[in-house]
């Protein structure tokens, strides 16, 4: 997000053609969220404390030698450090004049656009004699409104890199005084930060209070209330409502007492009715799945907004309105109260005197009904977007694939086996007329031999048709094809599952079953293949060029690497564990249900610490090559610019899917010229070269 000159990497590395200087004002729809400063380059605050450390431990100690060699080691660090000080403030300075200038040209654009609009409506109500006040179009207001709303957002990020690499100078040159006992840091900020351009310029806040001014008047008839709505963007670090996080708090503490109710209840339950136990746990199996899901994505959120991982830009939320962890968890634990309420209800039936299996029933109509409410209530922005995201991932490969549309159907082949729960719970209520008694369930479970197989291989169908179609957009073999071919796999497994379940009965020993080999043969290639993608490609580990991070990669974003080496053994483990829960079921010492409600949420736990690395990822290397906004015109385009558009689009660095099979260019191997921000400070008396630091962007020193 503010990361030097890229205040926003992520906001300029866009799809169109344009950045903001075309012809015609072009204004992002998506850019980064403004919670949280993320960098995916180095910055500079921990060269400059290593500096200082440095220098620090290799001054000479003050018993052995005189004062005045330990005053000239530090004058001479002082020289380098300062030197350097003065670079990165040079380019911090030119890149906020850059962006500021360029928000000028969009803001005087923005102004002609809509006062050539006003003329125009003007014009044909004088045509008319009509006396009413000038109202635009509505569709061209809703543009104009989204227009200087996303530019509103962008001046909020530039006021945020002015503030947060003042207070980065601050912090550091504090830090300098500290450490080395001196006052030097503390002129240096009054003398140079505090004189420096990005700092005591105040032209971005009269461009914002001049963009509220005129949202106000010109487009929301005065009311300023409704403008600031409109334009509201959340600030650094926002806090949760106090109300969220005692609900958080509420209902987790009331699913866990009930929990243990329900556990204490079942094991004391009636063993006459202990079959109707065990198809009511079937029942509520899938839900409780959803609402451990639910749970660790929340989980999911506070580590990555915590760690800097840009999740609002990598899924291209909105940056004002999106659900947080807290948000996130409230809803898990509302839904768990709901679980165990509804399973402590069958429990206690008979007593309650209503029918056993209308609660799992009332249940999970409870959570469609929760999702599919039309009304704009209970999160109605999230759950709308969700269905839109459904929408899309099952409609594939007619769709354009976005990253959300791929990560929710990798999240589904974690989910496979609530999705076979709710199927045997669709056809345990068509095909079981009586809600007192369980009755025969086999043709929902062992002897369906099309349905469940069909239902089990829908999530790598998904997958698999996504893959398709973005090899169809960008005609790159590797990866999509060849991660095509990973969720083929998965109709292998299925497959041979259920032809060795459907022909078991002609073999007295399981062993010589055909299809039994075939299952295992294809359980195994499947599982290597995704666990090397896992590793390779989707977490980006095990690079030759990692260095110091051995086995991992160049860059990391969480803090310690031993995260990194248990995601690395957790899941190959949990990639093969169906070996275990086959040795252990074929010996009959355990039961395949039971084996099933083990392994099931230990997948969910598994996808759970997936997310974490193929966030960081995409984060830091755009892996996937998702990470792309888009611009809106609010204006024509005439001919000149359509041409122009064209030729732009054609060029290395535009949009590259316009080519075809037989013009596309061949991949160009970029040396990866990056130098250290800053040398290793070797000796006191060693200086640095001038162009030590002389990196082609800037970097921000927090």
């Amino acid at each position: 997000m503010y990361c030097g000159s890229q205040l926003v990497t992520d906001w300029t590395h866009r799809s169109g053609p344009y950045c903001g200087t075309a012809p015609h004002t072009f204004i992002p729809v998506r850019t980064t969220s403004p919670e949280r400063p993320t960098s995916s380059m180095r910055t500079t605050s921990p060269e400059m404390k290593a500096m200082l450390y440095t220098a620090n431990e290799e001054a000479p100690a003050l018993d052995s030698v005189e004062e005045d060699v330990r005053k000239r080691h530090f004058a001479n660090f002082d020289e380098n450090f300062y030197h350097y000080c003065d670079q990165e403030l040079k380019k911090i300075n030119t890149f906020y004049s850059e962006k500021l200038a360029e928000a000028t040209r969009k803001y005087a654009a923005l102004i002609t656009q809509l006062r050539t609009t006003l003329e125009s409506q003007q014009k044909s109500k004088s045509k008319g004699h009509s006396h009413k006040p000038i109202n635009l179009p509505y569709r061209k207001a809703q543009e104009l409104k989204l227009a200087f709303s996303e530019f509103y957002l962008s001046l909020i990020l530039l006021q945020n890199y002015q503030n947060l690499n003042h207070t980065g100078f601050r912090k550091i040159l504090k830090k300098h005084d500290k450490i080395l006992a001196s006052d030097n840091g503390a002129k240096y900020q009054k003398e140079h930060v505090e004189m420096s351009h990005f700092f005591i310029n105040k032209d971005i806040d009269k461009l914002i209070n001049d963009t509220e001014t005129t949202v106000t008047t010109q487009l929301e008839g005065g009311d300023r209330q409704r403008a600031m709505k409109r334009l509201r963007v959340p600030p650094l670090g926002e806090q949760q409502s106090p109300w969220t996080t005692f609900k958080v708090g509420l209902f987790s503490g009331s699913f866990v007492v009930l929990f243990v109710a329900v556990i204490l209840s079942a094991v004391f339950h009636d063993s006459a009715t202990g079959e109707n136990l065990k198809i009511a746990f079937r029942l509520y199996r899938g839900p409780l799945l959803l609402i451990e899901f639910i749970f660790l994505i929340g989980v999911n959120i506070y580590g990555w907004r915590s760690s800097g991982v840009n999740h609002v830009l990598i899924f291209e939320l909105d940056p004002r309105n999106h659900l947080s962890e807290q948000h996130l968890m409230e809803m898990a634990a509302i839904f768990g109260v709901v679980w165990t309420l509804s399973l402590l209800s069958f429990l206690y039936s008979t007593s309650l005197s209503i029918p056993p299996y209308i609660n799992p029933l009332l249940m999970t109509a409870i959570m469609i009904a929760f999702l599919i409410n039309p009304l704009r209530v209970f999160r109605y922005e999230a759950r709308f977007w969700l269905l839109k995201t459904i929408g899309r991932m099952m409609a594939a490969p007619f769709f354009h694939v976005g990253f959300a549309d791929f990560w929710l159907a990798d999240q589904l082949n974690s989910l496979v086996t609530a999705l076979l729960d709710f199927q045997f719970l669709t056809c345990f209520y068509v095909t079981n007329g009586n809600w007192l008694e369980a009755g025969n369930t086999r043709q929902c479970m062992e002897e369906s031999y099309v349905i469940r197989p069909f239902v089990n291989c829908l999530p790598a169908w998904f997958r698999f048709a996504q893959c398709l179609r973005r090899y169809r957009d960008s005609r790159e073999a590797f990866p999509h094809l060849v991660n095509a071919g990973k969720y083929a796999t998965t109709f292998c497994v299925v497959i041979f599952a259920t032809l060795r379940s459907a022909y078991a009965s002609k073999y007295e020993d399981s062993s010589e079953n055909v299809f039994l080999w075939l299952w295992l043969f294809s359980s195994i290639v499947s599982s290597c293949y995704a666990y090397t993608w896992d590793i390779k490609m989707d977490w980006g580990l095990f690079d030759k060029n990692a260095g110091e991070n051995t086995f991992l990669r160049e860059e990391i974003v969480y803090s310690m690497p031993f995260f990194y080496y248990f995601a690395i053994v957790e899941d190959l483990l949990l990639r093969f564990v169906w070996i275990v829960s086959y040795a252990l079921t074929e010996n009959k010492l355990i039961s395949g249900d039971l084996m099933t409600s083990i392994v099931a949420p230990l997948e969910v736990f598994r996808r759970f610490v997936w997310n974490f690395f193929r966030l960081e990822n995409e984060h830091l290397n755009n892996c996937g090559k998702f990470r792309a906004v888009r611009d809106i015109s609010i204006a024509p385009i005439d001919s000149n610019d359509q041409v122009i558009i064209l030729k732009m689009m054609d060029e290395e660095d535009g949009v590259i899917n316009r080519y075809t099979k037989h013009n596309r260019p061949k991949p160009k191997k970029i040396k990866d010229d990056r130098r250290p921000l800053l040398p290793a400070f070797k000796s006191a008396h060693e200086v640095i070269p001038p162009d030590a630091t002389n990196v082609k962007q800037p970097t921000e020193v927090i």
